[in-house]
């Protein structure tokens, strides 16, 4: 595939796959992108997963016909993109490695050798030239990694961002980008918000036309779309206003029809954003994302075992871990004798920067009653 006459793409799509990293559901599959600079000089940009070597290998040799590849730019070190680089250098023993410093030092842990008679090591900054195509390296450390780097090429105009702009799913599947785009930013690299807004600073000053992620396709339309969302994410400003999450667990049903109610009688009022997610059932990365992505949560669950439910504490880490912040937070306690969730939740998020509690709460003994209906009513006015 041309991204431009200069530019080819050399990905391949996983749709063995079904955890990535360990842990993210990914039912479309995944994409692991490189590509190709065709210059007078020719350029790799990263390569791609261990269990696609030859078929990656394969694709170098079409694109390349005769020719041999002068460098291999490594942007990001983790085995998803660096798994092929000794493969590479095998077929090619002549070509240079450009990285950071500290992406030749994790290769000594991954393949025994920093390759220091091939190496160009790279700083903020430096330039490489293949010919028409003048490439200037951005050192983006805890994007999410810290030897990671970006490469912009002024002749096209495009930014090769390494996990930035990426998105779970494989590329010969049709799905809305911003849904896996987001799961994947506030799964994988949403603690790292800092790091990006600084990412942002430096390359403020250049003309994008295209964006070329490892993960996901080549954005190429309306760059300023995407552009405002991963300043907003990584800013951790809710992507809309108005919205309510409402994530719950319940052991016996009652406090799953509490959560249920309160979005009934959101709804009522006029409020028409409203997710309501079953933390024991749904998919936890989701419901992450959409924590961030609306100004405010209402958490609901029981006391159990005199601590917070498995799959609430669960959720609340996950949050806290992503520096959640600027939201408005409520509370819905269930418990048979002695409820004290909501007291343990908020002593969870107050760690936060910039949270605020609802001053009402709804505190259930074991199933609703009237008293809680009109916490509820109090609860759902504070809330529009």
């Amino acid at each position: 595939m041309n991204i431009t006459s200069d530019i080819k793409y050399l990905g391949v799509n996983d749709h063995e796959i079904d955890l990535f990293e360990g842990m993210y559901e990914v039912p479309k599959g995944m994409a692991y992108n490189s590509y190709a600079i065709l210059d007078e000089k020719i350029a790799i940009i990263d390569t791609v997963d261990v269990e696609f070597k030859e078929q990656w290998l394969s694709m170098v040799r079409q694109v390349l016909g005769e020719r041999k590849p002068d460098y291999l730019i490594v942007q990001h070190m983790e085995p998803d993109h660096s798994a092929n680089i000794l493969s590479l250098v095998t077929c090619y023993p002549e070509i240079i490695l450009v990285a950071t410093a500290k992406a030749f030092q994790m290769m000594k842990n991954y393949f025994g050798t920093e390759f220091t008679d091939k190496r160009r090591i790279v700083t903020d900054g430096d330039t490489l030239a293949l010919g028409n195509h003048n490439l200037t390296f951005i050192a983006a450390p805890m994007v999410h990694w810290p030897e990671v780097m970006v490469t912009y090429d002024a002749q096209d105009k495009v930014l090769f961002t390494a996990d930035a702009f990426g998105k779970f799913g494989a590329n010969d599947v049709k799905d809305e980008w911003v849904h896996e785009a987001r799961r994947y930013y506030f799964g994988i690299v949403g603690k790292y918000g800092l790091f990006v807004q600084k990412l942002f600073q430096k390359i403020n000053d250049f003309e994008i036309q295209k964006i070329c992620p490892l993960h996901g396709p080549i954005l190429s339309e309306n760059i300023g779309y995407y552009l405002d969302l991963y300043n907003k994410w990584s800013s951790y400003e809710p992507e809309e206003e108005d919205g309510i999450i409402i994530a719950y667990t319940s052991v016996y049903g009652n406090t799953k029809k509490a959560a249920l109610l309160l979005a009934q009688k959101l709804k009522e009022k006029g409020c028409e954003k409203i997710i309501v997610h079953d933390l024991a059932r749904c998919d936890m990365t989701e419901a992450v994302a959409d924590a961030f992505r609306f100004n405010k949560l209402v958490l609901a669950t029981t006391t159990y075992n005199a601590e917070l439910f498995p799959f609430m504490r669960e959720f609340i880490s996950s949050l806290t871990e992503r520096n959640f912040c600027n939201r408005k937070i409520g509370f819905i306690e269930n418990g048979g004798w002695a409820p004290i969730a909501a007291k343990l939740m908020r002593e969870r998020l107050e760690k936060c920067n910039d949270v605020s509690f609802a001053e009402n709460t709804v505190r259930i003994l074991s199933a609703m009653n009237k008293e809680n209906v009109a916490q509820m009513d109090a609860l759902v006015e504070e809330l529009v």
